[in-house]
């Protein structure tokens, strides 16, 4: 078997491990991907702009941003490394984590810069790679429930309240 046949078969989905059962819908799955393309390219041109410099922690910084870049889109669009042969299944194995280890990944992917060296170039440039992390710690959250539910909960909850309310009088009448 050739490595692009264990390639195709590690990118392959898995029915078994299927995604569609993390609750997001189609729409914010692209959504997230979106962010995630527009946030590689925003650490991209940042990090590079942020290696023209003197300060080697900057220097640090636009190397860290580059890298970020190169991970969101190894991770969100496959298809931008293309001549990276392992890109796949890194994309594929991205595609099995649960949203909120990829929101933790890039929240702290797209902080660590920042703490290396606080500027605005690196601040806007992991902006968009930080929002990606929080729209994946977003979904976590699920689905809002519909106004009948929270109605009833709230009519349920009022209606407790003032059974406590009128306990409270009785007691303090006896």
């Amino acid at each position: 078997m050739s490595a692009q046949d264990e390639q195709f078969q590690a990118a392959a989905p898995d029915p078994a491990a299927s995604s569609a059962d993390d609750g997001m819908t189609w729409w914010y799955r692209w959504l997230c991907r979106i962010a995630g393309v527009i946030g590689g390219v925003s650490c991209a041109f940042a990090g590079l702009w942020n290696c023209v410099t003197i300060n080697p922690l900057n220097i640090a910084a636009g190397v860290w941003m580059m890298l970020n870049a190169f991970v969101l889109f190894l991770c969100e669009a496959p298809f931008c490394c293309q001549f990276i042969e392992f890109a796949n299944a890194v994309s594929a194995r991205a595609d099995k984590l649960r949203p909120w280890q990829k929101a933790a990944f890039y929240c702290g992917m797209a902080v660590f810069p920042v703490m290396l060296s606080l500027t605005l170039t690196t601040l806007f440039g992991n902006a968009v790679a930080f929002a990606t992390g929080v729209l994946y710690g977003l979904s976590v959250l699920g689905k809002k429930g519909d106004a009948i539910s929270y109605a009833r909960i709230h009519q349920q909850q009022k209606q407790m309240d003032e059974e406590k309310l009128t306990g409270a009088l009785e007691g303090q009448a006896l």
